[in-house]
């Protein structure tokens, strides 16, 4: 319409117009109309992605080995990524470029350059054995390199699903592995049977230093029981003589505060008592409608009207007629402020 467009973008997707060169508007999950000839619209997706990847390494010990996997990254900083690749939109919404499609490849290569480091370390069994140790090494070194900071990437997550040798060598490791399996089998069965005599006759020992061992230790639980009663019967006296302490402070102090109570009441009685003389005293010869008036003070309107009110009602005979409008009724019942 005119070259007028409507854009609509997701919470996950970081949009910036440019215009004349400079971003008008940006932010995440924008809808807004632009002026299509004039204006450049880029929208980086920051929802976190996953991207699978298989490697062909070698060991310290000049082995191939496969390694499979998944990493984990989003988007951080859509502004910066958008000043390095471009991820200009057509009106259609597909991208201008294929650089949205290299973000993925650019991480999985820095991953396989910090795998490859890492992997070069170590010997094969010693890669097969590696595990977590392994992910956590390559994720900490792919944060560190620069790039990720450069392109406003974060590495979220990597996961090594499965790291095999060759066909051949992993037949060849199970052989090894079986052999020694059954060596130890057998040097165990040599050693259970030279070792019978020798534990038969170790138990005997062990046996009577048993028996020496627990009546011992039957002296000692008695001795340090009857410890523990005599601490107990002191602790408890303790405990008495500092809860007859702490009553007979409490005592003393109830006695202090009462006689302090009695004191203060009959000093605020008297001055209440002092304060009602002098009013009256004050009052005695004064006339009723001073007292009214002084009584007035400091009344709400509503007051003020009802004491009106009442002085009208003591002179109704001389009153003829008395017109109230619903302007005063109305401002009489409304709840005073």
């Amino acid at each position: 319409m005119f070259g007028y467009r409507f854009i609509t973008t997701q919470p996950t997707q970081y949009v910036i117009q440019y215009k004349d060169g400079k971003p008008r508007r940006q932010g995440a999950g924008l809808a807004f109309w632009y002026f299509a000839p004039t204006s450049a619209i880029v929208v980086v997706p920051t929802a976190s992605m996953n991207e699978p990847f298989i490697f062909q390494e070698v060991t310290a010990d000049f082995q191939d080995v496969t390694i499979q996997g998944q990493i984990t990254y989003r988007i951080a900083e859509p502004g910066r990524t958008a000043t390095l690749l471009n991820f200009t939109v057509a009106p259609n919404g597909a991208y201008r470029s294929k650089d949205p499609e290299k973000v993925s490849q650019r991480l999985i290569d820095q991953v396989q350059v910090a795998m490859r480091a890492e992997l070069q370390k170590l010997s094969l069994k010693e890669a097969l054995a590696s595990g977590q140790a392994l992910v956590t090494r390559v994720a900490d070194a792919v944060r560190s390199q620069a790039v990720l900071e450069a392109l406003g990437l974060e590495l979220l997550g990597l996961s090594i699903l499965a790291i095999k040798p060759k066909p051949e060598t992993a037949r060849a490791l199970e052989a090894e592995a079986r052999e020694a399996l059954l060596r130890q089998a057998d040097e165990a069965t040599y050693l259970r049977r030279n070792a019978a005599v020798e534990q038969e006759r170790a138990i005997k020992e062990n046996e009577l230093a048993t028996e020496v061992a627990v009546e011992n230790k039957k002296r000692q639980v008695r001795e340090a029981q009857m410890e523990a009663e005599r601490a107990v019967q002191e602790r408890r006296l303790q405990i008495k003589q500092d809860e007859m302490t702490g009553k007979i402070g409490l005592e003393e102090q109830n006695r202090q505060l009462v006689a302090l109570a009695a004191e203060n009441a009959r000093a605020e009685a008297e001055a209440k008592a002092y304060g009602i003389t002098e009013m009256m005293k004050a009052f005695s010869g004064a006339e009723p409608k001073v007292l009214q008036a002084l009584a007035s003070v400091g009344m709400n309107p509503n007051q003020m009207m009802a004491m009106a009110f009442r002085d009208l009602a003591e002179n109704a005979g001389k009153i003829g007629q008395l017109n109230v409008s619903p302007d005063l009724l109305r401002e009489m019942l409304q709840p005073a402020g």
